[in-house]
């Protein structure tokens, strides 16, 4: 099935509406189609692997588009990461893109009017947080019902303003980009996270209506004071487990947040406030394993997607993410869900954030062990906090230890890292 390319129309429906940055989309798509014509003439063509080694920006959304109107997969790739990892990430392209796409322009090549559905679009690489990163082939379809089903479960805004300071070398970041050409709707990129920057951002009466964050980002922007934000619709919080005691912090502080849980594979949104996107179907394996299915699902994934996560079916039907099956700890005989542990300490007031892990234990074969982050200026010892453990957790879910460091160690998407804990 082939739909209509995507920046055409909405240049066509919405010439001077606010694309991105200083672009308008009349303007993004004359950029576009000028840096996809120099991309031909530098040997791309339809079918090939484009690299766009590029920080989030202008350039980036431009060759993105270039790589969508010459029919080229896109594959964005983090600027920041290691050379050998850009490198390995690249291999198989015939272009690498990291900077300005200047020079000739090739007059005969024929940019497209339409996408089809079943071909690739794009390769994002996976966050890598429980192994290496992999490539995942994302088709035009995947974007299409990722797109629809967000705005069918946020709901539709023609004047919708999408805040992205995720990286847009990852889906939740890139997303963004691509559903707001969609929709012919105004996407905001930040380069990178900057608390000020964005807390400035959301105080504007003509601010963002939308924005995309995960835990650790939300909770320094209600430290500095954000409150009531004007124009804000959602906030779109993932990417890691979601503490109770922040959501009762943002209900306070009267900003709408959406949990939300997705994967790469699934083309960012699975679940949103519990419920799947529409035309996403969510089960729960005999084993407790969240599996997806329908039209976002990556054809190198599906027809199902074993998420490796655990969950359950509430009572109202939706789904609660319980964590990664991998990050089980089984102590003595007995499951433990490092989520469970960490949700307690951060419930302590002196607990910024907090990472459980598994520890090697000759008797128990694993015991808990965590490590914590202070907020500014607390302090509390280890036995403080193991006693306020025992008054919340099971017996052998209480740490045998914890530890303090200045930070967890996150992917750049934010996803604890727990493996390097």
């Amino acid at each position: 099935m082939e739909v209509d390319a995507w920046l055409p129309r909405a240049a066509a429906a919405h010439p001077h509406r606010s694309a991105l940055g200083t672009l308008d989309y009349a303007g993004l798509l004359a950029a576009a189609q000028r840096t996809a014509r120099r991309l031909a003439a530098r040997g791309a063509s339809r079918g090939d692997r484009v690299a766009l080694v590029l920080p989030a920006g202008e350039e980036f959304a431009v060759a993105l588009h270039a790589c969508l109107l010459l029919g080229a997969v896109a594959v964005p790739i983090d600027p920041r990461l290691p050379a050998d990892e850009r490198a390995a990430r690249s291999a198989g392209c015939v272009l690498t893109v990291d900077g300005e796409v200047t020079g000739e322009e090739d007059p005969g090549v024929a940019l497209t009017a339409v996408h089809d559905l079943e071909a690739p679009a794009v390769i994002v690489h996976t966050s890598g947080t429980t192994a290496g990163a992999r490539p995942v082939t994302l088709t035009y379809g995947n974007w299409l019902w990722s797109a629809l089903g967000s705005a069918v479960t946020l709901g539709s805004d023609p004047e919708e303003r999408w805040l992205c300071c995720l990286p847009v070398a990852h889906v939740g970041g890139l997303s963004i980009l691509i559903r707001s050409v969609i929709a012919g709707t105004t996407a905001v990129l930040h380069e990178g996270f900057d608390t000020d920057r964005v807390l400035a951002a959301l105080r504007d009466p003509a601010g963002p209506t939308l924005v995309s964050l995960v835990p650790a980002t939300l909770t320094r922007l209600l430290d500095a004071g954000l409150r009531e934000p004007p124009a804000l619709r959602w906030v779109l919080l993932g990417g890691a487990a979601i503490p109770d005691a922040l959501l009762e912090r943002a209900r306070a502080a009267g900003v709408p947040v959406a949990p939300t849980y997705g994967m790469t594979e699934a083309c960012s949104q699975i679940l949103t406030n519990g419920a799947p996107l529409f035309c996403t179907r969510v089960t729960i394996g005999a084993d407790g394993e969240i599996l997806v299915s329908g039209p976002t699902v990556s054809p190198t994934a599906g027809p199902v997607l074993h998420t490796g996560d655990l969950g359950r079916i509430e009572p109202d039907g939706t789904v609660a993410v319980l964590g990664r099956a991998d990050d089980v700890i089984i102590s003595g005989g007995e499951n433990v869900a490092p989520q469970a542990v960490e949700a307690v300490l951060e419930r302590h007031p002196a607990v910024l954030e907090a990472g459980a892990h598994a520890r090697t234990d000759e008797r128990f074969g694993q015991v808990v062990v965590a490590t914590v982050v202070l907020r500014e200026g607390a302090a509390v010892t280890a036995d403080e906090l193991l006693e306020h453990c025992r008054g919340a957790l099971a017996p052998w879910e209480v740490p045998k230890a914890i530890t303090f460091a200045a930070s967890l160690p996150r992917t750049a998407s934010g996803k604890l890292l727990r493996r390097e804990l």
